[in-house]
Protein backbone atom coordinates (compact mmCIF):
# COMPACT_ATOMS: atom_id res chain seq x y z
CA UNK A 1 0.00 0.00 0.00
CA UNK A 2 1.42 3.38 -0.92
CA UNK A 3 1.17 6.57 1.10
CA UNK A 4 -0.55 8.47 -1.74
CA UNK A 5 -4.10 9.63 -1.03
CA UNK A 6 -6.96 7.78 -2.70
CA UNK A 7 -7.70 9.73 -5.91
CA UNK A 8 -11.42 9.01 -5.43
CA UNK A 9 -11.57 10.22 -1.80
CA UNK A 10 -13.75 13.22 -1.07
CA UNK A 11 -10.73 15.34 -0.11
CA UNK A 12 -8.95 14.43 -3.35
CA UNK A 13 -12.10 15.30 -5.30
CA UNK A 14 -12.31 18.71 -3.62
CA UNK A 15 -8.66 19.32 -4.53
CA UNK A 16 -9.48 18.42 -8.13
CA UNK A 17 -12.51 20.74 -8.08
CA UNK A 18 -10.19 23.46 -6.80
CA UNK A 19 -8.16 22.98 -9.97
CA UNK A 20 -11.27 23.35 -12.15
CA UNK A 21 -12.16 19.65 -12.64
CA UNK A 22 -15.90 19.56 -13.41
CA UNK A 23 -16.00 15.73 -13.41
CA UNK A 24 -14.80 15.77 -9.79
CA UNK A 25 -17.60 18.18 -8.88
CA UNK A 26 -20.14 15.90 -10.58
CA UNK A 27 -18.84 12.94 -8.57
CA UNK A 28 -19.04 14.91 -5.30
CA UNK A 29 -22.56 15.95 -6.27
CA UNK A 30 -23.59 12.34 -6.91
CA UNK A 31 -22.10 11.19 -3.58
CA UNK A 32 -23.46 13.92 -1.34
CA UNK A 33 -26.49 15.59 -2.97
CA UNK A 34 -29.07 13.31 -1.32
CA UNK A 35 -27.58 13.83 2.15
CA UNK A 36 -27.39 17.61 1.69
CA UNK A 37 -30.94 17.69 0.28
CA UNK A 38 -32.33 15.69 3.25
CA UNK A 39 -30.56 17.97 5.74
CA UNK A 40 -31.90 21.14 4.09
CA UNK A 41 -35.36 19.59 3.77
CA UNK A 42 -35.41 18.97 7.53
CA UNK A 43 -34.32 22.56 8.16
CA UNK A 44 -36.72 24.28 5.75
CA UNK A 45 -39.67 21.89 5.39
CA UNK A 46 -39.78 22.73 1.68
CA UNK A 47 -38.73 20.38 -1.12
CA UNK A 48 -38.38 23.28 -3.55
CA UNK A 49 -36.17 25.27 -1.19
CA UNK A 50 -34.17 22.15 -0.33
CA UNK A 51 -33.53 21.40 -3.98
CA UNK A 52 -32.50 24.98 -4.75
CA UNK A 53 -30.26 25.23 -1.69
CA UNK A 54 -28.64 21.84 -2.27
CA UNK A 55 -27.70 22.97 -5.76
CA UNK A 56 -26.37 26.26 -4.37
CA UNK A 57 -24.19 24.29 -1.96
CA UNK A 58 -22.38 22.65 -4.86
CA UNK A 59 -21.98 25.97 -6.65
CA UNK A 60 -20.37 27.20 -3.44
CA UNK A 61 -18.10 24.15 -3.43
CA UNK A 62 -16.99 25.11 -6.94
CA UNK A 63 -16.11 28.60 -5.69
CA UNK A 64 -14.60 27.62 -2.32
CA UNK A 65 -12.75 24.39 -3.21
CA UNK A 66 -9.37 26.11 -3.71
CA UNK A 67 -9.58 27.33 -0.10
CA UNK A 68 -10.69 24.01 1.47
CA UNK A 69 -8.02 23.13 4.02
CA UNK A 70 -9.19 19.63 4.96
CA UNK A 71 -9.56 20.39 8.67
CA UNK A 72 -12.90 18.58 8.63
CA UNK A 73 -14.47 15.86 6.55
CA UNK A 74 -15.88 17.01 3.23
CA UNK A 75 -19.37 15.88 4.28
CA UNK A 76 -19.12 18.06 7.40
CA UNK A 77 -18.00 21.02 5.29
CA UNK A 78 -20.94 20.50 2.91
CA UNK A 79 -23.49 20.32 5.75
CA UNK A 80 -21.99 23.50 7.23
CA UNK A 81 -22.46 25.33 3.92
CA UNK A 82 -25.99 23.91 3.64
CA UNK A 83 -26.90 25.04 7.16
CA UNK A 84 -25.76 28.60 6.49
CA UNK A 85 -27.64 28.77 3.20
CA UNK A 86 -30.80 27.25 4.73
CA UNK A 87 -30.80 29.73 7.61
CA UNK A 88 -30.33 32.63 5.17
CA UNK A 89 -33.16 31.39 2.96
CA UNK A 90 -35.49 30.92 5.93
CA UNK A 91 -34.75 34.44 7.13
CA UNK A 92 -35.58 35.86 3.69
CA UNK A 93 -38.73 33.73 3.38
CA UNK A 94 -40.00 34.80 6.81
CA UNK A 95 -39.40 38.46 6.05
CA UNK A 96 -41.18 38.31 2.70
CA UNK A 97 -44.11 36.28 4.07
CA UNK A 98 -44.68 38.77 6.84
CA UNK A 99 -44.42 41.66 4.43
CA UNK A 100 -47.09 40.16 2.20
CA UNK A 101 -49.47 39.73 5.16
CA UNK A 102 -49.87 36.00 4.80
CA UNK A 103 -49.63 35.33 8.54
CA UNK A 104 -53.33 36.06 9.05
CA UNK A 105 -54.33 33.42 6.49
CA UNK A 106 -52.37 30.61 8.11
CA UNK A 107 -54.42 28.00 9.97
CA UNK A 108 -53.48 27.21 13.55
CA UNK A 109 -52.52 23.55 13.55
CA UNK A 110 -51.00 23.46 17.01
CA UNK A 111 -51.98 20.35 18.92
CA UNK A 112 -50.95 19.50 22.44
CA UNK A 113 -48.26 16.84 22.85
CA UNK A 114 -50.95 14.49 24.17
CA UNK A 115 -53.08 14.86 21.03
CA UNK A 116 -50.06 14.30 18.78
CA UNK A 117 -49.14 11.16 20.68
CA UNK A 118 -52.68 9.79 20.27
CA UNK A 119 -52.58 10.43 16.52
CA UNK A 120 -49.15 8.98 15.79
CA UNK A 121 -46.92 6.15 16.93
CA UNK A 122 -43.91 6.80 19.15
CA UNK A 123 -41.48 7.51 16.28
CA UNK A 124 -43.82 10.01 14.70
CA UNK A 125 -44.47 11.68 18.04
CA UNK A 126 -40.75 11.87 18.73
CA UNK A 127 -40.11 13.52 15.35
CA UNK A 128 -42.77 16.11 16.16
CA UNK A 129 -41.24 16.73 19.58
CA UNK A 130 -37.86 17.26 17.93
CA UNK A 131 -39.47 19.83 15.63
CA UNK A 132 -40.81 21.71 18.68
CA UNK A 133 -37.35 22.09 20.23
CA UNK A 134 -35.54 25.41 20.01
CA UNK A 135 -33.43 25.88 16.87
CA UNK A 136 -30.14 25.24 18.72
CA UNK A 137 -31.43 22.00 20.26
CA UNK A 138 -33.24 20.79 17.13
CA UNK A 139 -30.24 21.18 14.84
CA UNK A 140 -27.97 19.27 17.26
CA UNK A 141 -30.43 16.36 17.45
CA UNK A 142 -30.96 16.44 13.69
CA UNK A 143 -27.23 16.35 12.92
CA UNK A 144 -26.51 13.62 15.49
CA UNK A 145 -29.42 11.25 15.00
CA UNK A 146 -30.65 11.86 11.48
CA UNK A 147 -27.30 12.61 9.81
CA UNK A 148 -24.95 10.53 11.97
CA UNK A 149 -22.54 13.36 12.79
CA UNK A 150 -20.19 13.11 15.75
CA UNK A 151 -20.07 15.71 18.53
CA UNK A 152 -16.83 17.06 17.04
CA UNK A 153 -18.32 17.33 13.56
CA UNK A 154 -21.44 19.05 14.92
CA UNK A 155 -19.19 21.57 16.68
CA UNK A 156 -17.41 22.26 13.38
CA UNK A 157 -20.67 22.65 11.46
CA UNK A 158 -22.20 24.99 14.04
CA UNK A 159 -18.91 26.75 14.85
CA UNK A 160 -19.35 26.13 18.59
CA UNK A 161 -17.17 24.31 21.15
CA UNK A 162 -17.68 20.57 21.67
CA UNK A 163 -18.76 21.28 25.27
CA UNK A 164 -21.58 23.48 23.94
CA UNK A 165 -22.73 20.68 21.62
CA UNK A 166 -22.77 18.25 24.55
CA UNK A 167 -24.73 20.67 26.72
CA UNK A 168 -27.29 21.30 23.98
CA UNK A 169 -27.63 17.55 23.40
CA UNK A 170 -28.16 16.95 27.14
CA UNK A 171 -30.96 19.52 27.36
CA UNK A 172 -32.53 18.39 24.09
CA UNK A 173 -32.69 14.79 25.34
CA UNK A 174 -34.12 15.95 28.64
CA UNK A 175 -36.86 17.98 26.93
CA UNK A 176 -37.67 15.11 24.57
CA UNK A 177 -37.86 12.68 27.48
CA UNK A 178 -40.20 14.99 29.37
CA UNK A 179 -42.43 15.45 26.32
CA UNK A 180 -42.64 11.69 25.70
CA UNK A 181 -43.38 11.00 29.37
CA UNK A 182 -46.09 13.68 29.43
CA UNK A 183 -47.64 11.98 26.40
CA UNK A 184 -47.91 8.67 28.19
CA UNK A 185 -44.87 6.82 26.88
CA UNK A 186 -43.20 4.72 29.56
CA UNK A 187 -39.63 5.40 28.38
CA UNK A 188 -38.38 8.93 27.90
CA UNK A 189 -35.62 8.15 25.43
CA UNK A 190 -35.87 5.16 23.05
Amino acid sequence: MSGAPDPASDAALVARVGRGDRAALRLLFMRHHARVFRFVMRQTGSETMADDIANEVFLEVWRQAPRFEGRSQVSTWLIGIARFKALSALRKRTESALEEGQAEAMADSADTPEVLAMKDDKASALRRFVDMLSEEHRVVVDLAYYHGKSVTEIGEILAVPVATVKTRMFYARKKLGEALQASGYDRGWP
